[in-house]
């Protein structure tokens, strides 16, 4: 498996994880099924994005040796996954902004967007 990945992508688990910059570590599940059941994913196990070799940044199920992301033809990595956890995120952060009980002039303005 690559290490020092941006991005970590388990499709068993359908979770998404950011592992760089701020909330790096965070990871979000999304059970949209006919996102997950897509025929170009089923085989692949795992994605190692922007990693170091980038010649394992897929991992597949079966014999299939590893290879790149654009290797691989999956499609456009920013739109299918770091859009879906950008959105995850601002969610998260509103809800936080929400329940926090200070006044708005001590936490600020609540978040309106977020992008990685």
């Amino acid at each position: 498996m690559a290490t020092n990945a941006n991005w970590t992508v388990i499709f068993d688990d359908k979770l998404i994880i950011k592992q760089t910059g701020d909330a790096a570590g965070t990871g979000y599940i999304f059970n949209e099924d006919p996102f997950w059941s897509d025929s170009k994913f089923s085989n692949i196990w795992a994605i190692q994005y922007e990693t170091n070799p980038s010649t394992d940044e897929v991992e597949h199920r079966d014999t299939t040796p590893h290879c790149t992301y654009a290797d691989a033809d999956l499609g456009d990595f920013q739109s299918q996954f770091i859009d879906k956890w950008d959105a995850a995120h601002l969610n998260r952060l509103q809800h936080d902004w929400d329940n926090d009980s200070r006044e708005e002039s001590e936490k600020g303005s609540r978040p309106t967007s977020y992008s990685s």
